[in-house]
């Protein structure tokens, strides 16, 4: 009987979160130079080589808390239905993102996403905190994050509503 390595599933919980990003990052790449460059944007809008880092960081945190919820709760059991499954609902909404707006560049609808995305993200992590309260505080910087991120979905959608 072949038996998982102890480290595996801290690896596994923590590298997750990219697998979305890597997916839209291709999406990213295409856009930023044929239609975001065209886009006006607002003065404290961050440079576009911030952005990567950044969710790489994020999404490396909020792995790892998942991963910290995971384990206290004792692995995928009726206790870990709520706390995980908001968790797995907030990063379909995360990852839906970029193919609804740089994708399909529909920046109201990009909005929205990311009003769902932060509504989750702040739902996880109040359950995550009754579990555990390293995991709860790793989601902090991502809900700053996307505090950021919804205020300039705003500004650009508000800025180029007719342009798609």
């Amino acid at each position: 009987m072949e038996v998982v390595p102890a480290w595996a599933p801290a690896v596994g919980f923590t590298l997750l979160p990219h697998a979305g990003g890597f997916l839209g990052s291709n999406i990213t790449k295409r856009e930023i130079p044929v239609w975001y460059e065209t886009l006006q944007k607002p003065s404290w809008c961050p440079p576009n080589g911030v952005f990567a880092p950044v969710w790489g960081t994020l999404y490396t945190s909020m792995g790892y808390g998942s991963y910290l919820v995971w384990k206290e709760l004792g692995g995928f059991n009726e206790k870990s239905v709520v706390p995980l499954g908001l968790y797995a609902g907030n990063l379909a909404l995360n990852w839906a993102w970029t193919p609804i707006f740089f994708g399909a560049h529909k920046m109201g609808w990009g909005l929205v996403t990311l009003l769902l995305t932060t509504g989750t993200a702040t739902a996880t992590t109040v359950s995550w905190y009754k579990i555990n309260k390293i995991a709860a505080y790793l989601m902090v910087p991502y809900l700053a994050w996307l505090s950021l991120a919804s205020a300039l979905n705003y500004r650009i959608w508000k800025d180029n509503h007719n342009k798609q």
